[in-house]
């Protein structure tokens, strides 16, 4: 894993990295690149606590509306309960019924300033005719206050960028340099660059999201 600091601009990150275990016990770090069309794939979101007066209390995360995926499950997080709500379609997806998960909320646990959790997520089947979709999240901390990463990654340079995810048609190869190419979201110096892990064995795919933000009174 290589992370690259910000010093000045709040920042974040949605990058999507393909790991690899090689039978040592951890992942090893491949090319950037997006997931296929109509796959099950794992995602894991990492959230820091970028504030040093409150902890991190609680994580929502919304899945995209128009382009709907019906079935999600998680890894169960110690101290944390989650919920997973589900909306109903206008329009039933062939094969999958007529509901798809609108949002996934994890709370009742704590992170402390200086620490991180990661959330994971099991995600399918990822939509066809979509090749990019976007998870806006909302960080909220103890003290009450609330930051909305939701801000398209694609369009200028936002402060709050939401986590996106990359996606290739059926038989495109996943692993080709155009399609690493722009699966992440950089701003330079001032950007934070996330690479994560899954599960050993697994090849999975990351959503790796991390901020790092200027002093906050």
């Amino acid at each position: 894993m290589r992370f690259h600091h910000a010093v000045r601009r709040s920042a974040a990150v949605a990058g999507v990295t393909a790991l690899t275990a090689l039978g040592t016990g951890g992942p090893a770090a491949a090319d950037a690149r997006p997931a296929q069309q109509g796959a099950y794939t794992k995602v894991s979101f990492r959230v820091p606590n970028e504030r040093q007066d409150a902890d991190t209390v609680k994580l929502r995360i919304d899945l995209p509306a128009k382009h709907p995926i019906t079935s999600a499950s998680v890894r169960a997080v110690p101290g944390w309960t989650v919920k997973i709500t589900k909306a109903r379609l206008a329009e039933q997806v062939k094969g999958q019924g007529g509901e798809a998960v609108s949002r996934i909320v994890w709370s009742g646990g704590r992170i402390k300033p200086g620490q991180y959790q990661e959330f994971d997520v099991s995600l399918g089947p990822l939509p066809r005719g979509a090749d990019r979709l976007l998870f806006p999240m909302v960080q909220t901390y103890s003290g009450g206050q609330v930051v909305r990463w939701d801000k398209d990654p694609d369009v200028g340079n936002p402060d709050h960028p939401a986590p996106s995810l990359r996606l290739t048609r059926s038989g495109v190869p996943a692993g080709s340099r155009a399609a690493a190419t722009g699966t992440t979201v950089s701003d330079g110096a001032a950007r934070t660059l996330g690479a994560l892990g899954l599960a050993a064995g697994v090849a999975g795919l990351v959503l790796g999201w991390l901020g790092m933000s200027r002093n906050r009174t």
